[in-house]
């Protein structure tokens, strides 16, 4: 893990011996199969996105399973990635449309440059084995990079999709922050109230109220 602002915040709130587990966890999952990120991708987020510089927190469950999408990026994949099927980030965009906003890539690194930390709640999957990795090592590690932007003293806007994002939020101070709740954009579930959410608007607006600057969700 680079030395970023966050992992100096996490040395202080989980032992050593954890990290010394995440290490060993991280060694076995590539060296017997394959597992995507790719290694030096896990950390992306908080590579790309300081915690001096996050504005909007949005909660994933795990990276794609899918050999050339996952990036590190919550619900961010590569242009050379080829679709073949609906998924989320179509669903995302279609509500970016609705609310007036023109994003036609789904690479979604410039938001990670303009400070939205797409956090994956499990970092590493095999395969085409979706949550597979869930429960094994990352919770403690990403609850804590939760806290840690919680804990922060300028308010954030946290963007929780679906029922397994939506149970992070009682890890947040919503005296302090924006709680963004709806369905997950997933084709299953997004005409069940995130169609609609009207939730990049709301984020934009609340940032603006508390003297910051709104994200460019075009890019």
């Amino acid at each position: 893990m680079n030395k970023t602002d966050w992992s100096q915040s996490l040395r202080h709130r989980l032992p050593k011996e954890y990290f010394t587990r995440m290490l060993a966890f991280i060694n076995d999952a590539y060296l017997n199969g394959q597992t995507f990120p790719a290694e030096d991708k896990i950390f992306k987020a908080i590579e790309l996105t300081a915690l001096a510089d996050t504005k909007v927190v949005i909660v994933g469950q795990d990276p794609y399973p899918q050999p050339g999408k996952a990036q590190g990026l919550a619900f961010s994949y590569p242009e050379t990635f080829k679709v073949t099927r609906p998924d989320s980030i179509v669903n995302i965009k279609k509500e970016l449309a609705e609310e007036g906003i023109n994003k036609t890539t789904s690479d979604l690194t410039g938001w990670a440059e303009q400070g939205v930390l797409l956090l994956n709640a499990v970092l590493t999957v095999p395969a085409f084995s979706s949550n597979a990795h869930s429960g094994k090592i990352w919770e403690p590690l990403t609850d804590e990079l939760i806290k840690i932007a919680a804990d922060d003293e300028r308010p954030k806007v946290f963007i929780l999709w679906g029922g397994f994002a939506r149970k992070k939020a009682s890890l947040i101070d919503s005296g302090k922050h924006l709680i963004l709740q709806s369905a997950h954009p997933s084709p299953l579930s997004a005409s069940r109230g995130f169609f609609g959410s009207g939730v990049f608007s709301r984020a934009n607006d609340f940032l603006i109220k508390s003297g910051q600057s709104p994200i460019d969700w075009s890019k």
